[in-house]
């Protein structure tokens, strides 16, 4: 399938989603097992009351745990997946008083899914344009460290203060710091994973425990259940897939091949 043009009918095609699926790592395929069991125990076995909300919650921790897999293996599976479970999330972020997590969702929809809706192709041959922020001056790229950090450390200040300042002189919200840590961390790793920089995981191994201790405040404060902390700490072990073992991280034959060939 990387061989043709990708379009937007591929996205609904079942051969897509095998191919996206395809040549993960051995401890990622691991991962996604274990991971389905703990969300499916959580979610239906652990005692708490099954409802409709309970249904949703599964539907979206099953589709974003299996999209961030997928992002780790540079086989995105953004689009479709990511959409519904940004969607759901969205909900179960308002309903839980966790508004800047909302927002965040809403961020990955426009950073991480419209592309792939849009333009399909953007999701194949990730690997080869993934690069770290000190490689892009070598690189030759318009765009080199001296643009790129001060607007990804000036995009998690402002998106900082906003929520907070929303979070306490409007909402009057319950956990205003750790909300808006989880939007100025989660809206860095989105910048950082749609313009393809290895520092993606490293940020999302932050945002991951922000979101963790996020999720982990609002169970015990009585608004919402264990499924998403449990959820989240999926993703913590993922994004240290990502650090250690994927392409993210490791990808000099890359590289250069792109520097020399610049250099001639």
């Amino acid at each position: 399938m990387s061989s043709k043009k990708i379009t937007f009918k591929d996205l609904f095609s079942f051969k897509w989603y095998v191919h996206q699926m395809s040549g993960w790592t051995r401890t990622s395929y691991i991962l996604l097992i274990f991971g389905y069991l703990v969300i499916t125990y959580s979610s239906f076995f652990a005692g708490s009351p099954i409802n409709h909300m309970t249904w949703w919650t599964f539907v979206a921790a099953i589709l974003g745990f299996t999209t961030t897999l997928a992002i780790t293996n540079a086989r995105p599976l953004n689009g479709v997946f990511g959409l519904l479970s940004a969607l759901i999330y969205i909900a179960m972020a308002l309903q839980a008083n966790n508004p800047a997590d909302a927002v965040l969702q809403a961020v990955y929809i426009v950073l991480l899914d419209i592309p792939v809706l849009i333009m399909p192709g953007w999701a194949m041959d990730v690997e080869k344009r993934i690069r770290f922020i000190h490689e892009t001056d070598a690189r030759g790229e318009k765009h080199g460290k001296s643009f790129w950090y001060p607007v990804l450390i000036g995009s998690a200040i402002v998106a900082f203060i906003a929520a907070y300042l929303f979070e306490t002189q409007v909402l009057h919200t319950p956990r205003p710091v750790a909300d808006s840590a989880v939007l100025a961390t989660g809206l860095v790793g989105a910048l950082l994973t749609t313009f393809r920089f290895s520092e993606a995981f490293a940020m999302w191994l932050i945002q991951g425990v922000a979101q963790v201790l996020l999720w982990g405040l609002t169970a015990v404060h009585g608004d919402a259940n264990w499924v998403l902390f449990l959820t989240y700490m999926l993703y913590v072990g993922n994004d240290l897939i990502g650090v250690f073992q994927s392409s993210w991280f490791h990808h000099k034959v890359y590289t250069q091949e792109i520097i020399q060939s610049h250099v001639k």
